[in-house]
């Protein structure tokens, strides 16, 4: 398999809604390939959807296309088990928050067995941390 990408929300939520990084992000989305997201991104994604939604800062006609887009895009949700020894590693190595820690303790885990695993996310923390374990 030539493409791997694991997609944090950061990455997701530019795809659905624009904003600096969307065209890199949509651009992403239209690699051939295979793409996931966690069970745990799938949560904050929705969790910003209805967010905005209740927040009346989106119109639900666009509400409804977020989740139409989120349900049939390129990804494949995958519920996902990070592996608690790299996890405890990888948190005295790098500044994350939660979510982020495990969204890296997953990619990693899930790269052992697709070495091609990128991780795409906008979040910069996350970035750099990822980029120095080789994703």
């Amino acid at each position: 398999m030539d493409n791997v990408i694991y997609w944090d929300a950061s990455a997701v939520l530019s795809c659905l809604f624009k904003d600096i990084h969307s065209e890199e992000a949509q651009n992403k989305a239209s690699v051939t390939g295979f793409h996931v997201i966690s069970s745990l991104a799938y949560s904050e994604i929705c969790a910003v959807i209805a967010r905005l939604q209740r927040d009346k800062q989106i119109r639900d006609v666009f509400v409804t296309a977020a989740f139409d887009t989120l349900a049939n895009g390129p990804w494949r949700n995958l519920i996902l088990q990070p592996e608690i020894n790299i996890m405890q590693n990888l948190a005295t190595r790098w500044p994350l928050r939660g979510a982020d820690l495990w969204h890296l303790t997953c990619a990693l885990t899930l790269q052992k067995q697709l070495p091609e695993l990128t991780l795409l996310t906008y979040d910069n923390r996350l970035k750099i941390a990822a980029e120095e374990e080789g994703l």
